[in-house]
């Protein structure tokens, strides 16, 4: 095993052992902190519910993630070639972005009901500002003697935005999608909270309600596997796409 595997595990292997020595010599009551012994049994008792459950939340962070980031790449390329509607658009894009996504969600809810469609916007909204910011700089940020000499070869908008910028955005978009794989978890699960009946969200909720909190532990740790999962999944794409890092000064 790597280096770079070793070192994380041997962490969080540590973490957990002083997480349940301080349970235990603190005899702190699993009502409020269960040890991750209690945490764990109750995974394995109460898998086929936070199973059931994780699959609305995966679902939302999925369709959230992609309608997210397709929407940021696009109005990006629309920035880039458009300098006019860039600014005066994108400050109202940070504008929008300071307002805390719980203090949305409800508005959101109200407007388009309870159903999956809230959850789904919410993920993507979170996901949209991040991939947005670090798409204008990846795609803005190219060499400016490589532009030259494609516009010396008469290349055309098309041909230096797919040949050029498109490339040269690859490690700052890739950099973006990893923050927004594990944001978009975040939304769907702060979506769930405000409306639902299933979800990691939702059972979150329930767990906290009826103070089982090694159910509220457990739902917690399958969403942070799932998360960590969705990261790996696009930092093992991003090793085979992208073989080099950009230029930044």
């Amino acid at each position: 095993m790597r280096r770079e595997h070793t070192l994380p595990a041997v962490a969080l292997t540590s973490i957990l052992a002083l997480w349940g020595l301080a349970v235990y010599v603190l005899d702190v009551p699993e009502y409020i902190v269960p040890s991750p012994l209690h945490v764990a049994r109750t995974f394995v008792r109460d898998f086929g519910v936070i199973a059931r459950n994780l699959v609305p939340t995966a679902v939302e962070s999925l369709l959230g993630f992609t309608i997210g980031n397709l929407a940021s790449i696009a109005l990006a390329t629309i920035f880039v070639h458009q300098k006019t509607v860039e600014q005066a658009f994108f400050p109202l894009a940070i504008i929008v972005r300071s307002i805390p996504i719980v203090a949305v969600a409800p508005i959101l809810v109200l407007m388009l009901g309870n159903d999956m469609t809230p959850k789904v916007v919410i993920a993507g909204l979170i996901c949209f500002f991040p991939t947005l910011v670090n798409m204008v700089k990846g795609l803005s940020s190219v060499n400016p003697q490589a532009l030259e000499l494609m516009k010396v070869l008469s290349a055309s908008k098309t041909e230096i935005f797919f040949k050029l910028r498109l490339y040269n955005s690859l490690p700052y978009l890739f950099a973006a999608l990893k923050i927004a794989a594990s944001a978009s978890v975040i939304g769907a699960i702060v979506g769930e909270w405000i409306g639902s009946t299933e979800g990691i969200g939702a059972l979150i909720i329930q767990a906290t309600y009826n103070f089982d909190t090694g159910l509220l532990y457990a739902a917690i740790t399958a969403a942070c596997i799932f998360s960590v999962g969705f990261t790996l999944v696009i930092t093992a794409i991003e090793r085979r796409v992208v073989k080099w890092s950009p230029e930044i000064g």
